[in-house]
C-alpha cells in the first residue's frame, strides 16, 4: 500500500511538472506578440511646439499630443512658449515639427533654424493660426504658403476634397466640420487638397507644398479644443503629419 502511495505521488508530481513546463513554453512564445506595438526607434521623432497670446494653445497642444501618441507613429517632445526650441542645436534631432502658435515674434536665429531644418528634408505641420504666426514676416509666410486675412463666425460648414489621390485625403470626398473658417491669402503654387465656400468662392482648408527638400502641410482647422477633438480634424492632422515626415 505504501509503495502504491509513493508511486501515485511521484506520478502526480511528474504530471504537474509537465503541465508547468508546457505553460511556461506557451508563455515564452506569446510574450513577443504583446510587444507588437511600434518601438521608439521606429517612431517619428516629433517636436510639438505651442504658444502665443491668442487661442488656448496649451489645451490644444494637449489634444494634439494625445492624438499623435495614440496613433503609435510618433515619439513626441512637447515644448510650450519657447521658440528657442527652433534653434539649430535644439531642432536637429526632430524629423517632424508640429506647430501651433498665434501672432508673436520670431528672431532671426530661431527663424533660420526652422527654415533650414525643413529645407534639409524634414517635415513641417501647422494648423489654423499657424497661418497667423509672426504676422507680416515674409519668410515665415513663404514657408507656410499663405497667411490669415479674416474669418466668419464659428459655425458648422462643409469641406469638399479636391485631391482624392493624396494619401492625406484618400477615400474622403466631403465632410462637415464645426470650426472657425479661416479666410486666407495664399501662394497659388501650393497644392490645395480641400476647400470650403466663403461668400460663394472656394477657400482652401488643406494644402501641401515643398520647402527645399522638405514637406509642409497646412490645415486651416483647429480653432479651439472642441474643434480639435473632432475625429476628422485628428485624422487629417495625423495623415498630414505622416506625409510631411515622408512616411506616407
Amino acid at each position: 500500500m505504501q509503495t502504491s502511495f509513493w508511486r501515485d505521488h511521484v506520478i502526480r508530481i511528474c504530471t504537474r511538472g509537465v503541465i508547468i513546463c508546457f505553460v511556461a513554453s506557451a508563455v515564452s512564445f506569446t510574450l513577443p506578440a504583446a510587444a507588437a506595438e511600434p518601438l521608439q526607434g521606429d517612431q517619428i521623432k516629433t517636436l510639438l511646439l505651442t504658444g502665443g497670446p491668442v487661442h488656448d494653445a496649451k489645451a490644444i497642444g494637449d489634444i494634439v499630443q494625445g492624438a499623435l501618441e495614440q496613433s503609435g507613429r510618433f515619439q513626441v517632445t512637447r515644448v510650450h512658449e519657447d521658440l528657442d526650441a527652433l534653434l539649430p542645436e535644439r531642432i536637429a534631432p526632430f524629423k517632424l515639427i508640429v506647430f501651433y502658435w498665434t501672432l508673436g515674434e520670431i528672431n532671426d536665429q530661431q527663424k533660420r533654424g526652422l527654415l533650414n531644418h525643413i529645407a534639409q528634408g524634414n517635415g513641417y505641420v501647422t494648423f489654423h493660426s499657424g497661418a497667423d504666426s509672426f504676422r507680416g514676416d515674409p519668410e515665415y509666410r513663404a514657408l507656410v504658403g499663405g497667411y490669415f486675412v479674416t474669418h466668419p463666425h464659428y459655425r458648422e460648414y462643409q469641406v469638399s476634397v479636391t485631391q482624392q489621390e493624396s494619401p492625406i485625403t484618400r477615400d474622403i470626398s466631403e465632410f462637415m466640420i464645426t470650426d472657425e473658417q479661416y479666410i486666407l491669402d495664399y501662394d497659388p503654387r501650393v497644392t490645395v487638397l480641400a476647400n470650403a465656400l466663403y461668400q460663394g468662392r472656394p477657400m482652401p482648408v488643406l494644402w501641401t507644398k515643398d520647402w527645399g527638400q522638405g514637406r509642409v502641410f497646412y490645415s486651416a482647422l483647429g480653432h479651439d479644443p472642441k474643434a480639435c477633438q473632432q475625429e476628422m480634424f485628428q485624422q487629417l492632422l495625423i495623415r498630414g503629419a505622416l506625409w510631411a515626415a515622408g512616411s506616407q
